[in-house]
């Protein structure tokens, strides 16, 4: 008698090929085995996003991290004003680090707390999402996870440290600099306005600073 050959289904074969790109992601720090990516792959689910969706309202607990796979999303508070300030713009290009390629509040995903950052698309989204459950599972059952999500915490806290120091530290135009020496492949992916409430600036603040540095 033959034995019995049982095939794994489309959704099953889907989900491989999209976690490959995370996969490869946590490759560039860790080792993973086989069985390390069968259990990731089993604990994420692949999620696609419309233009304009809301993937996180502010007050509301984060429930999810998003892993982006294509597409473009940005994270961003509102003060009590009703003033918009761009914290993160995320997609995955050679270009992303950290705060890029991964949309989440960390502080409400970590407390359960309500979060203070809202994440919406800008573009049609793909991405992976792994809830708090999942993550737990797979740091309890793999130490290559969880030595991997250590250096990513890691990795966030700086980002964010520098974000906080740049914002608080920096007069507009020496903001503007460090943006050109850091970040400058960004001008030609978000617009003059989400630029401006990324450097806290009004529009109007953004284009005398560009004229002046031309003149200087």
């Amino acid at each position: 008698m033959k034995k019995k050959i049982t095939l794994p289904s489309r959704n099953n074969i889907n989900q491989a090929i999209f976690c490959t790109p995370f996969l490869d992601y946590m490759s560039q720090d860790v080792v993973l085995n086989d069985a390390t990516k069968k259990l990731v792959e089993e604990n994420c689910r692949l999620v696609n996003f419309a233009e304009g969706k809301r993937l996180l309202e502010a007050g509301n607990v984060c429930q999810y991290i998003y892993f982006i796979i294509e597409g473009k999303c940005i994270s961003y508070f509102t003060d009590f004003k009703g003033k918009t300030i761009t914290w993160f713009f995320h997609f995955n290009s050679p270009a992303s680090t950290t705060k890029n390629i991964f949309a989440v509040d960390y502080r409400s995903f970590l407390s359960r707390q309500p979060a203070t950052l809202t994440i919406d698309t800008l573009l049609p989204v793909t991405a992976i999402r792994f809830s708090a459950d999942e993550l737990k599972k797979l740091v309890g059952e793999s130490p290559a996870v969880e030595h991997w999500l250590r250096l990513l915490t890691e990795k966030a806290f700086i980002q964010v440290y520098d974000r906080i120091n740049t914002l608080l530290t920096l007069p507009a135009p020496d903001r503007y600099k460090r943006f050109l020496e850091e970040e400058p492949y960004l001008l030609n992916m978000f617009s003059n306005y989400l630029i401006a409430t990324y450097l806290n600036v009004t529009p109007q603040s953004l284009s005398r600073i560009r004229k002046q540095l031309r003149h200087d």
